[in-house]
């Protein structure tokens, strides 16, 4: 398994950017509007941490891993086999590949196809 993209969902975008930037000497990216206006910083293991605020009201704080499968579609099924909520089906995102978020015992992670 390899996390493609760790995403920090947060009221407060700047205080994490400046915490995460001090803490790791990086310097994250201008809001990229195609991950939710997410400021990204690239990860050691070649994938991408993005800070955002909540997109919609009944969004809360979190941080979700999305974790890179061969075959979005086919992971998806087997999560919502398993009991998993599929809180997003897969949606593609313009030149970045395809991602989906399942819920399982009130944990949010994703998946993501590149």
């Amino acid at each position: 398994m390899k996390i493609h993209y760790l995403e920090i969902v947060t009221q407060d975008v700047d205080a994490s950017v400046a915490l995460h930037s001090k803490i790791h000497d990086v310097s994250f990216g201008v809001a990229d509007e195609n991950l939710g206006g997410a400021r990204t910083v690239k990860l050691a293991n070649g994938g991408t941490l993005g800070i955002r605020a909540p997109m919609r009201d009944t969004e809360t704080p979190v941080v979700r891993p999305y974790l890179l499968v061969h075959d979005i579609v086919k992971a998806v099924a087997a999560a919502a086999q398993s009991g998993a909520e599929i809180a997003m089906q897969p949606t593609e995102i313009p030149g970045r590949g395809k991602f989906a978020i399942l819920i399982q015992g009130g944990i949010e992670s994703g998946l993501w196809q590149v």
